[in-house]
């Protein structure tokens, strides 16, 4: 899918930047004011949360006007109408907001710039009145094998052993662990990460579901076969912003089970941290991984400081996660090489794109 938003320019987006915290404090006070019951039954963190949601309508607004990114705003705002439905808000808030939104920064920015910014939020509001009323689909990231509706319920239940011999059983027979992290373990988590948004599992569940499946991952790991290695050698990190590591995890394993040499930084790698350890350790390929599109500015950063500390010894990049799946035209854009959208397809790029240089 290609960008197709009209864009700000530097300045517009430097002014935007400058409004947003007025603009989050203006509408929350015009929603306790015009709809004081409704956020009067969450009690003092009424406020709060209108505030917080309001402030990640402009996280994901900003990739719509910087990079011309509409549809991950959309997703995000249909996920915020469940939520809000599960508080008691009306869904009609929603498009509201955005509508309140448009007003405020046609008030304070230049005519052009201003009209960009509620033109995006005006194409929001039309998105997703059409995304609510679609017909309801149960899409899923990637296929799943039988295993994954029993291997989600024992997640759910707390049951580490029995997570960890449904994973066994894909291992023994032939399927092997990228496999089964791919079509069992990754779409088990993300039915569960649907169901938190409609209260139906609780964050402690969701929490413990995560902490199972990365054990039953490294478990997976020790009882896989390790090919000898092919001296290339990739560094993963989760951009600075990003905690969510399961998927990078995922992505270690595939390429460790190919013969690569791996270093995984984990979750929310500040990029100076990031870009000394790449200097030190010099690997063939970096791997970052971005899960919300409004992580895609600091991820062209990070690939900025990389070219700027190591010029013509910098190592190809690529892109993953939620962020940058179905939007591959935003890699370059970004300054990397690269894209996939899951682990498998991440050794094949990374193979290709690291050549002969091992």
């Amino acid at each position: 899918m290609q960008p197709s938003a009209p864009v700000l320019s530097p300045a517009g987006l430097r002014r935007f930047a400058e409004l947003r915290r007025e603009a989050v404090d203006a509408v929350t006070e015009r929603f306790l004011t015009e709809h004081r019951e409704a956020y009067a039954a969450l009690g003092p963190r009424g406020r709060q949360a209108c505030g917080e949601d309001l402030a990640f309508h402009l996280e994901f607004l900003r990739p719509v006007l910087e990079f011309g990114l509409p549809d991950p705003m959309t997703d995000y705002l249909a996920w915020l109408t469940g939520v809000l439905l599960t508080r008691g808000i009306a869904a009609s808030h929603v498009p509201l907001s955005l509508d309140w939104l448009a007003q405020f920064f046609l008030s304070r920015m230049e005519a052009a710039e201003g009209a960009i910014v509620a033109g995006a939020l005006r194409a929001a509001k039309a998105a997703l009145a059409q995304r609510l009323a679609a017909p309801k689909a149960d899409a899923m990231p990637v296929g799943e094998w039988p295993e994954c509706l029993e291997f989600k319920q024992a997640l759910l239940a707390g049951d580490q052993r029995q997570a960890s011999a449904i994973i066994e059983g894909c291992i023994a027979d032939g399927r092997g662990l990228v496999g089964a992290e791919l079509h069992v373990i990754q779409p088990a988590l993300y039915r569960i990460g649907l169901k938190w948004p409609h209260n139906e599992v609780s964050v402690a569940q969701e929490h413990l579901a995560t902490a199972i499946a990365q054990t039953v991952m490294a478990l997976g790991v020790g009882r896989s076969q390790v090919p000898a290695p092919l001296g290339r050698k990739v560094l993963l990190a989760c951009v600075a912003g990003n905690h969510h590591a399961v998927g990078l995890q995922m992505v270690a394993d595939a390429f460790e089970l190919d013969g690569w040499s791996v270093q995984n930084l984990g979750a929310d790698v500040p990029t100076q941290a990031l870009v000394a350890q790449v200097a030190a350790w010099r690997p063939h390929l970096v791997g970052l991984s971005i899960s919300f599109a409004h992580q895609l500015p600091t991820a062209r950063g990070a690939v900025s400081q990389l070219q700027a500390t190591l010029g013509d010894a910098r190592p190809p990049v690529i892109l993953g996660g939620l962020a940058i799946n179905g939007f591959n035209a935003l890699a370059a854009h970004v300054g990397a090489e690269g894209w996939s959208p899951d682990s498998s397809a991440a050794v094949v790029a990374g193979t290709a794109l690291a050549g002969n240089n091992a």
